[in-house]
């Protein structure tokens, strides 16, 4: 007996962790699934030449004449080492808003289907459902900034298409906790997509899990830790089934050559990316410290990211005075759940320094 009652709980262990693989193809819209890409000149030819006649290129030579490759090799194999990841899991997108709309034409039906968000988080979810004409049902962080899981599984059904997390969330700075974002994967029958733009402030990222779903897409960016936020280069990281598609969807040469050029060059200063990120997160703590202790804040809430989120008596009175003071933070206080809040960006040490000194004469 003693035996099989230890079977039937390691049984019962395996089951609860081992997530059965969803049918990709079957989530697709059927238009997709049926459409014919368009073929550019460098994805019919790929090898070396001595001349290309086959794209109608200016031939003349001035490093810009050419049309860049559209499925970014060479960048890719650059990432692929970093990470730790194969180069058919990795998607180059226009900013990771790029990543989130395509996913949203892939998948979602236009008013059949809908995505899911949390609020408060990052807008562009919204934004890019509306205009593909796909509806948003959102479900509020708890009032630790969680996800609501109950809540959201209540409302899943069969048009659930996407589920997105972002993590750690923007604008409340947390870390979303991974039983939760575990809950979720194993239930959710549709994409669950993780935003991990602020990954490089936190402790734990969700791209091992690919391994285990192959319905998680994790987007990670150059624009907060790299310090390249105007070349506007995204990341998806997925399974191939899942790219497939994005490839398919995507404008044929997407990533100019420029930006593959500017994140190439700072891939090998990977030291100099390390060296910024300790910096903030010194200045971080610095001033979650600095700023507890105005009588006017009432909330300096626990950070995973490159910003802090504070509660303070009178955010309009205070926003508008930091702008007199060509000071500009985000006013997120008629954002649910942040009410009273506003949003400071870590920056340079003589920054920070300079925002306490103006708040430091605030009300006097």
């Amino acid at each position: 007996i003693f035996h099989f009652s230890f079977f039937i709980f390691h049984f019962s262990f395996f089951i609860f962790h081992f997530k059965m693989q969803i049918n990709i193809n079957n989530l697709v819209r059927q238009n997709i699934q049926q459409l014919a890409p368009y073929s550019s000149a460098r994805h019919e030819f790929e090898g070396a030449a001595d001349v290309f006649l086959d794209a109608n290129e200016s031939p003349f030579e001035n490093g810009l004449n050419r049309y860049p490759d559209p499925l970014q090799q060479e960048v890719k194999a650059q990432i692929a080492t970093i990470k730790g990841i194969q180069m058919d899991h990795i998607f180059l997108g226009n900013g990771s808003d790029e990543v989130i709309d395509l996913l949203i034409r892939v998948f979602c039906e236009p008013r059949i289907d809908h995505i899911i968000t949390l609020p408060p988080t990052y807008g562009m979810y919204q934004v890019s459902a509306s205009i593909a004409d796909v509806e948003v049902k959102q479900v509020l962080l708890t009032s630790d900034f969680q996800p609501n899981v109950e809540a959201i599984l209540q409302i899943t059904n069969v048009h659930s298409k996407i589920l997105f997390l972002c993590h750690p969330n923007n604008p409340t700075a947390n870390a979303l906790n991974s039983d939760k974002v575990e809950a979720l994967l194993q239930a959710f029958p549709g994409i669950v997509v993780i935003d991990e733009a602020y990954i490089d402030f936190a402790t734990k990222s969700y791209l091992p899990l690919m391994q285990q779903y192959n319905n998680l897409v994790v987007m990670q960016t150059f624009s907060k830790a790299w310090g390249l936020a105007a070349i506007r280069l995204g990341i998806g990281f997925a399974a191939p089934t899942i790219l497939q598609y994005l490839n398919k969807v995507k404008p044929p040469y997407n990533i100019n050559i420029l930006t593959q050029k500017a994140v190439l060059q700072a891939l090998e200063q990977k030291k100099q990316k390390e060296i910024w990120v300790n910096t903030i997160l010194s200045e971080r703590t610095h001033l979650q410290q600095a700023l507890s202790r105005f009588d006017f804040v009432e909330t300096v809430y626990p950070s995973d990211t490159n910003f802090l989120l504070i509660k303070v008596l009178e955010p309009d009175e205070l926003y508008q005075y930091l702008v007199a003071q060509k000071i500009i933070v985000r006013n997120r206080s008629k954002v649910p759940l942040c009410e009273g809040c506003l949003r400071i960006t870590v920056g340079t040490a003589l920054e920070n320094t300079r925002l306490l000194k103006v708040m430091e004469q605030y009300r006097i």
